[in-house]
C-alpha cells in the first residue's frame, strides 16, 4: 500500500510493524505460536491484537469497531502478512463481517460484529464437495419448519471453521428455475447441535475444514439479509474477499522478496555475492517491478471501495486477485531458486513461503475463474 498519504496511516503502519517485530519477529517466536508451523492462526497472538482494538478496526464504531476505511483494513492485513504474523482468522473474519455489515439487521450487526470486535472468529461456508468454482450448484439445504430452518448438507474447504465462533452458511431454501435464486445466508453457531467440523490436512497446515450439518435447527431470525437473495449478497462480498486475498499475498510477496534479497546479498559464490551477477539482478528487477504493479492495483481498488462501497467492481477485484497471487507464487518459486538448496530447507522461511503461496491461485476463486470474469467484463 501507499503508506505516505497521511500521518495517521503512517503511525498505524509503524505500530503494526513494531507489533509483529516484537511478537513474532524471530523464527523461535513463530514456531512457538504455530506449533512448529502447523497452525495458521495463534489464539494467543489474536488476543493481543484484540486488546489493541485491531480485531474490528474496520467495523463501524456503533458496533464496537474502529470505524476504519477499506484502505486501513488493507494496511492491517498487508503488514500482518509481511510481518509473518499467524493470524489467518483475522483475514477470514474481515471478509465474512463484510456480509454482515452490508446485509444484516441492526440487531444482528450488534451481535455478530460486536463479537468480532471482541475477538471471535467469523467464517463463511460456500463450497461443497461437488460445487467449487460452480458454487451456484450448491445442495446444502435449509427447510423452513415453522419458526426455524432445518439445515442438512456438507460444506468443504471452509477456512478457519475449526476456530470460528459462528459460520455464515450459503444454503438452498427453495428450488427455482434460475439456480442463482432460492439461496439464503444463515448465521449458524459453530458449536450448534448437529454441526460437525473436520479439519483437512494440507501443505499449509491447519487452515481449511469439512463442515457437516445434520438436522441443525436455525431460528428464522438468523437469516442474513433477504431469503432467496443470498447469491447476490455473497457475490458482492466476494469482491472484498478477492481484495483481501490480494492484499494478504502482497504482504507475503514483499516478505519473500526481502528474504531473497537478504540471502543473495550475503551468499558468496565465485568470490562475490550471488546478487551481484547480472542474471540475478535482472530477475530481481523484474520481480520487484511486478510487485510494485500489485501494490498499485490493491491501493486503487481499496480507495475506490472507500469512495463508493456499493459499486460492484468485479473486474478490478478479479484483476487484483489474479495478478497478486500469481506474482506471489512466482516470487516464492524464484526465491527458492535463487537461494538454491538453502531455500528448500526448513532452516529458512522460503519453503514455508512456497507452501503458503502455492494455493493462493486456487482459493477465493481460481486464476482461471478470475480470467473468465475479466474476459466477460469486456463483453467476450
Amino acid at each position: 500500500m501507499n503508506h505516505s498519504d497521511d500521518a495517521d496511516s503512517r503511525d498505524f503502519v509503524t505500530a503494526i510493524r513494531e507489533f509483529t517485530e516484537r511478537e513474532c519477529g524471530t523464527r523461535e517466536q513463530r514456531d512457538r505460536l504455530t506449533d512448529g508451523g502447523r497452525l495458521t492462526h495463534s489464539a494467543d497472538l489474536y488476543r493481543k491484537v484484540t486488546d489493541l482494538g485491531w480485531a474490528g478496526s474496520w467495523i463501524p464504531e456503533e458496533y464496537g469497531g474502529g470505524g476504519g476505511r477499506v484502505v486501513d483494513a488493507c494496511r492491517l492485513v498487508e503488514e500482518m502478512a509481511y510481518g509473518r504474523a499467524p493470524l489467518y482468522g483475522l483475514v477470514i473474519s474481515l471478509v465474512s463481517s463484510t456480509i454482515v455489515e452490508r446485509w444484516a439487521s441492526p440487531a444482528q450487526k450488534t451481535d455478530i460484529l460486536g463479537g468480532v470486535c471482541d475477538g471471535q472468529i467469523l467464517a463463511t461456508a460456500i463450497s461443497e464437495p461437488d460445487t467449487g468454482s460452480d458454487a451456484a450448484s450448491l445442495r446444502c439445504r435449509a427447510e423452513l419448519r415453522g419458526d426455524h430452518y432445518l439445515v442438512n448438507g456438507q460444506k468443504t474447504w471452509i477456512s478457519c471453521a475449526h476456530i470460528a465462533s459462528r459460520i455464515l452458511v450459503l444454503c438452498r431454501t427453495s428450488e427455482e428455475t434460475d439456480r442463482h435464486r432460492g439461496i439464503t445466508v444463515l448465521d449458524i453457531p459453530a458449536d450448534a447441535p448437529g454441526v460437525e467440523i473436520r479439519p483437512i490436512q494440507t501443505l499449509g497446515g491447519d487452515e481449511v475444514n469439512d463442515v457437516f450439518f445434520t438436522d441443525v435447527e436455525v431460528p428464522i431470525d438468523r437469516v442474513i439479509g433477504t431469503v432467496g437473495s443470498g447469491w447476490e449478497q455473497m457475490m458482492q462480498c466476494l469482491n472484498t474477499d478477492r481484495l483481501m486475498c490480494g492484499t494478504m499475498f502482497l504482504g507475503h510477496g514483499r516478505r519473500i522478496l526481502d528474504d531473497t534479497l537478504e540471502y543473495i546479498r550475503e551468499r558468496q559464490q565465485f568470490g562475490r555475492p550471488v546478487g551481484s551477477f547480472q542474471a540475478v539482478r535482472h530477475r530481481v528487477a523484474d520481480l520487484a517491478t511486478e510487485l510494485e504493479c500489485c501494490r498499485l492495483l490493491v491501493d486503487d481498488l481499496a480507495r475506490r471501495l472507500d469512495d463508493d462501497p456499493t459499486a460492484p467492481p468485479p473486474r478490478a477485484a478479479s484483476m487484483v486477485k489474479l495478478k497478486v497471487t500469481e506474482t506471489a507464487k512466482r516470487l516464492a518459486m524464484e526465491g527458492m531458486q535463487l537461494m538454491g538448496a538453502a531455500g528448500y530447507t526448513t532452516a529458512f522461511d522460503m519453503e514455508r513461503h512456497l507452501r503458503q503461496t502455492v494455493v493462493s491461485t486456487v482459493y477465493a476463486g481460481t486464476s482461471e475463474i478470475q480470467r473468465e470474469i475479466i474476459g466477460r467484463s469486456y463483453g467476450l
